[in-house]
């Protein structure tokens, strides 16, 4: 059976701290603030205009980028925290929020491919606790699943906009406007401060087309990390990693898992109320 790197205790208590910690606004968001003072992950504040979060590995930098390429003027975003944290904020200050969501074995077995520290039981406790404390908030967000939001953004958009009644202009799915969103994925691991800072709205177009140009003539990426999109060996270590997933006594982890994603996707399908 394959099984996954080894996780050090110390990584295994970081993250189960980590995830009891982001599910409390008070105690995690002045801590974030300090450990992500920008340009991205962006913490929630005065100025967020939108938040777009979910759980790791559910498509939150392509709806980034996505939305930014989308929009006429940057728009000031909260996004990449994943923490529940900065969704209950933003329910609780009535600030419009896109709730990103993808069916477990994607999200946990593409998790715990790229974070060594994480266990495939670790992610499964992480998933459904990330959901299941957002679960009360449900009316508070649009929810956007992982595959209507890598085929069909410009939906999930006009859902926001039904729901908040803003004004955001919708994603187009043609091959430029899909290519760009990639070419932006791709050299996010340069951590280049003028692709993060679009992101979160504080840089224009103009300025990160200038930037992904200079990028796109380099031999390779500055920091030499893989790409942040689909390859082969993430696909192959997957595949290799499903044995674990499927263990007899991860059964009822795995239950608890797919039925609140069953909640979270049900949600997802009704119509939007709007804001009153």
């Amino acid at each position: 059976m394959a099984t996954q790197p080894f996780a050090s205790p110390v990584r295994r208590s970081r993250h189960w701290l980590r995830t009891r910690y982001s599910e409390h606004p008070a105690l995690y968001l002045p801590f974030a603030q300090r450990k992500y003072p920008g340009p991205s992950p962006e913490v929630i504040s005065s100025t967020t205009e939108l938040v777009i979060d979910g759980y790791t590995r559910s498509a939150t930098t392509f709806a980034v980028y996505a939305f930014q390429l989308s929009q006429k003027e940057p728009v000031r975003l909260a996004h990449h925290l994943h923490a529940p944290a900065q969704l209950i904020a933003a329910a609780r200050r009535g600030v419009p929020a896109l709730l990103l969501i993808r069916e477990p074995e994607g999200a946990i077995l593409s998790q715990v491919i790229r974070e060594p520290g994480v266990t495939v039981p670790g992610a499964l406790v992480a998933y459904s606790r990330f959901y299941t404390c957002l679960a009360q908030y449900l009316d508070s967000f649009v929810i956007g699943e992982f595959e209507q939001v890598t085929s069909d953004f410009g939906a999930v958009i006009r859902r926001l906009n039904e729901r908040f009644g803003t004004g955001f202009a919708e994603f187009v799915h043609t091959d430029a406007n899909s290519s760009e969103c990639f070419e932006l994925i791709k050299h996010r691991g340069t951590l280049s401060k003028i692709l993060l800072g679009f992101e979160s709205g504080v840089v224009t177009k103009d300025q990160m087309r200038r930037e992904l140009q200079t990028l796109a003539r380099q031999e390779k990426r500055a920091d030499g990390k893989e790409a942040w999109i689909p390859s082969d060996d993430r696909i192959r270590s997957k595949a290799a990693l499903r044995a674990q997933w499927l263990q007899p006594g991860l059964a009822r982890m795995r239950d608890r898992a797919e039925a609140v994603y069953a909640q979270f996707q049900a949600a997802s399908r009704l119509p939007a109320e709007p804001v009153r």
